[in-house]
């Protein structure tokens, strides 16, 4: 209980610090920073993203603001009730970065209604729930009786999964008067204890010494480990290995097989026969490099046992040790940069799409946001994306790797109605891998068209004495627009015949455009009649005359 406690207190102090420092500036420059405590319960505060963004929280789920992490876990989660970015599970800084001196996830916010990309950045700080811990919490030494005072010799090494002041930062030895406890930093500032021999060990007198060595952190609380070292005084071997070299480096590309050798590491031990033997192992190497790697104990040769992936681990870093028959000892570091092969083909991701587009958009109207991404680095993970020339649309870079498909130039439906954009993303690689997605893109109807006859004025004969309600002519006219744009009515436009209005002689049918003799007509009364049909849609009247 009192631990959850004092995680909710710094996680509130921390992130309410940070909010102060990324506020100014955030949606200008698209990029807002947290920093969290490690080990924080699922659904915990992270930041007021509404907020930070200038939008209002009620606002969220209509203007389709969503977080998106790009990776196999999604770590965050948005509460569009509150606006706030929450986590989406426990995150273990150890779990997540190792030893890395800083913790960094990204995500990204995207806002629909605008197209645009946030992206958030949020730090995870370590907090001290491991306790350093030795690898053996019992050891031997043998050591001779002749070894001069002032000699060295290397203790084990506790290992603690925090970092900086919550990972070990100081050793201790159970009082003793032969033997002290120094301090020693190996290559890249790796700290490790060293017994020195303080007085002449005589194994007549005392044959075994027992030693107690205590490794702490400085976290709050600070939290420490002990191991037994038992002392054995032995005869005669006055000389250490020592290895031809501090640090060994080696470069291998990621798709090397199985097999094969990495790096040799050597030492050489001045003594003769059986006191000259070196003995190699491992004594610092992390749980995943154990898994690709292997030390043989008489050669020195570091071989792969395990398949090396760049995009998973780039580099590893171990430590080697260099041990005679009498437990005489040296240590090098072992640094291996894995190389990048072209093994990862781009992926594209429609993030957004908005689809039928209006056939009157203007060009540059926004249709779909896409993502690419390639796993691979350099120029294998350059990537390029491309459309066929002949759609009317282009491509645009957005943010990072986002792109947005836009029109680019006039739309026209009674044309095309539809399109198949292919999208091809191509890396730089050699070969080069390349991948494609295809988005369909619907026009959608504007009444743009007007209705129209086939010709501007027909003539049309009508024997005398016909039965009332004869039909004499069917006026059809054709719109090119669609649905409802396309509907035609048809209107006898206002006139007289006679003194008496139109509409008393004659009648046009609105669905069909059928002209019907209302009376019988009389060729000694009337000789012609003219008069004019309007054709209507949505939006346009065209005239046809009589």
């Amino acid at each position: 209980m009192a631990k959850a406690k004092a995680l909710w207190v710094y996680a509130r102090r921390t992130v309410l610090c940070c909010v102060v420092l990324t506020v100014c500036g955030a949606a200008a420059a698209g990029q807002i920073r947290y920093s969290i405590p490690e080990e924080m319960q699922k659904g915990s505060f992270v930041g007021n993203i509404a907020q930070d963004l200038g939008l209002e929280a009620k606002a969220l789920s209509e203007r389709g603001v969503r977080v998106i992490s790009r990776g196999r876990t999604q770590y965050f989660a948005l509460n569009v009730k509150s606006g706030h970015l929450i986590t989406a599970e426990r995150l273990d800084r150890e779990q997540l970065c190792g030893r890395a001196e800083k913790c960094l996830l990204n995500c990204e916010v995207i806002a629909d209604d605008v197209m645009k990309v946030f992206r958030i950045e949020v730090e995870i700080a370590d907090i001290n729930d491991h306790a350093p811990n030795f690898q053996a919490q019992a050891m031997e030494l043998k050591i001779s009786e002749l070894t001069a005072v002032g000699t060295r010799i290397s203790l084990p090494e506790a290992h603690d999964p925090d970092v900086g002041v919550n990972s070990v930062q100081s050793y201790g030895l159970s009082s003793n008067e032969h033997f002290s406890l120094d301090m020693q930093s190996g290559p890249g500032g790796v700290k490790y204890p060293e017994l020195v021999l303080e007085t002449a060990l005589d194994r007549e007198t005392r044959a075994v010494h027992q030693l107690t060595l205590t490794a702490s952190d400085r976290g709050d609380p600070a939290k420490s480990a002990t191991a037994q070292i038992r002392v054995l005084v032995v005869d005669a071997n006055d000389n250490a290995p020592r290895f031809a070299q501090p640090v060994y480096k080696a470069s291998v590309l990621e798709n090397v097989p199985r097999g094969s050798t990495v790096v040799s590491i050597s030492a050489i031990d001045p003594d003769e026969g059986s006191n000259s033997e070196v003995s190699y192992a491992f004594t610092r190497i992390s749980a995943q490099g154990s898994q690709v790697f292997s030390l043989h104990p008489g050669t020195g040769e570091i071989t792969l046992v395990g398949d090396l992936d760049y995009e998973e681990t780039a580099a590893y870093e171990m430590e080697v040790e260099a041990k005679d028959i009498d437990d005489l000892s040296a240590r090098a570091k072992v640094l291996v940069t894995v190389l990048d092969v072209n093994d990862n083909v781009p992926r594209i991701e429609i993030t957004s799409l908005f689809s039928p587009v209006p056939e009157d958009s203007a060009p540059g109207t926004a249709i779909a946001l896409l993502h690419v991404r390639d796993g691979d680095t350099g120029l294998n993970g350059e990537v390029s994306c491309s459309i066929p020339d002949h759609v009317p649309f282009r491509l645009q870079k957005s943010v990072d790797n986002y792109y947005s498909l836009v029109t680019a130039r006039d739309l026209d439906r009674e044309q095309v109605a539809d399109y198949n954009v292919t999208v091809t993303a191509r890396d730089r690689g050699a070969p080069p891998l390349w991948s494609a997605t295809t988005i369909a893109v619907q026009v959608s109807d504007v009444n743009d068209n007007a209705p129209a006859f086939s010709q501007a004025a027909y003539s049309v004969w009508v024997s005398e004495n016909n039965a009332r309600g004869a039909s004499v002519f069917c006026a059809r006219a054709a719109d090119a627009d669609w649905g409802d744009n396309a509907r035609v009515t048809y209107w006898l436009a206002e006139g007289e015949l006679q003194g008496a209005p139109l509409s008393s002689w004659l009648s046009v049918q609105a669905e069909s455009g059928a002209v019907h003799a209302l009376r019988a007509l009389d060729y000694e009364q009337v000789r012609e009649i003219r008069f004019a049909v309007e054709a209507r849609d949505g939006s346009f009247v065209s005239f046809e005359f009589y």
